[in-house]
Parts: structure tokens; sequence; C-alpha cells
């Protein structure tokens, strides 16, 4: 029953993100989408929490807060100082902001955390191959995401050029935290974890192709 339902629910996200494309790419609905995104980041992550399994732990629970938490705190010192990630700024496309940066970013961390555990999880047997592969994954998937960014007004970089730097900090960043996770031994299955992170990847994909064709 729960995987027929996963399955649907991996239907749904298809049609939203879909959707999503289509008022991105139409000028007349583009800025209105744009003030969705927030919303489209916490429907995500209310399907992720849904099918998570096992049940939250309190260290579970203490051990995401503390990635979503280091990395705010990571991306807040970086969009101030121009340390870390290089020199760029947040937009309005991530919703509220404190210190110059979007609370969401750290939940958007979080989730790509997530995912990229399950999913090294379910393809590799070795440990060492299963805490690179992940960090790999994440900066694939940001060096596809920041093609589209400043279009969205989530962020953009000063000059439009996009450091060395950000990607180098993007996957340090992201094996830390997933070695967190090894080490703490906190351990979760979730049947939603791979298509979100492979729908929200090819979403950026088509938003890239729309916007270097157009």
């Amino acid at each position: 029953m729960k995987q027929k339902t996963a399955r649907y629910a991996t239907y749904f996200l298809i049609l939203f993100y879909s959707v999503g494309v289509l008022g991105f790419t139409i000028p007349f609905t583009h800025n209105f989408f744009r003030m969705l995104t927030p919303f489209a980041l916490l429907l995500s992550a209310a399907f992720i929490i849904w099918f998570h399994k096992p049940r939250f732990s309190s260290k579970t629970l203490i051990v995401f807060g503390l990635i979503y938490v280091v990395s705010f705190v990571a991306e807040a010192i970086g969009v101030n100082t121009g340390l870390l990630f290089g020199d760029y700024i947040y937009g309005k496309g991530l919703g509220p902001k404190i210190f110059e940066t979007p609370l969401m970013i750290g939940l958007n961390w979080l989730m790509l955390v997530y995912c990229t555990t399950v999913i090294s999880d379910q393809l590799f047997q070795k440990e060492i191959i299963r805490l690179i592969a992940g960090p790999l994954m994440m900066v694939g998937y940001d060096l596809v995401m920041e093609q589209v960014a400043p279009g969205l007004d989530m962020w953009s970089w000063n000059g439009g050029t996009i450091p060395l730097q950000n990607y180098l900090a993007w996957f340090g960043f992201a094996f830390l935290f997933h070695l967190l996770i090894r080490k703490t031994k906190v351990s979760f299955t979730n049947a939603l974890a791979a298509p979100v992170f492979i729908i929200q990847f090819l979403f950026f994909v088509i938003l890239v192709l729309f916007f270097r064709l157009s």
C-alpha cells in the first residue's frame, strides 16, 4: 500500500514541477511562480518527511538540525563576507531572509544531503564510495541549478561568474554532512528520496535548456 502511495506521490510531484516549468517559462506568470518557490521546497520536504523510515529518533533530529544550522551559518558567512563560496547575493526567490540569507537555504541543504544519502545507499555497497558519491551528486545538482538561479531570483554572482571556489566549498560541506550521518550511524530509507532529487534536477535541466535556447 505504501509503495502504491509513493508512486502516486511521484506522479503528483512530476505534474507539480511540470506546471512549475510552464509557469517559469511564461513571462506573464514568471513572477508569480517565483514567489511559490519556497512553498515548492516545503511541499517536497513534507513528502520526504511522510515517507521517512524508521520513525524520527532524537539522534536523527539532532543530526538533521545540526546540518540545517551549520549550512545556514555557512551560507550567512559566505554571503556577508565573500568567504567560503565566493562573492554572491541572495534575491527574493527563496523567501524570507535573516542576515541576508534565506531561511529555506538550510532546508535545501538538508534535503539534498538526505536524498543523496538514500540514493548512494541504494546504488553502492562500499562505504567509502557512498561517502564520495553523495557529495558528487550534490555538486552535479548545483552545477545545473547555478545556471538558472539568477533567472529565478534565487541568488546571483558578482560579475556573473561562478567561481570554482563555490563548487569546492559545496563538495567540502556536503562531504562533512555525509560523514556526520555515517559516523553517527543515522540510518534511514525513503521511497520518495530518489524521485524528489531526480524530479528537481530535471526541473532545473529543462529550465536551463529553455533559457539557453530562447
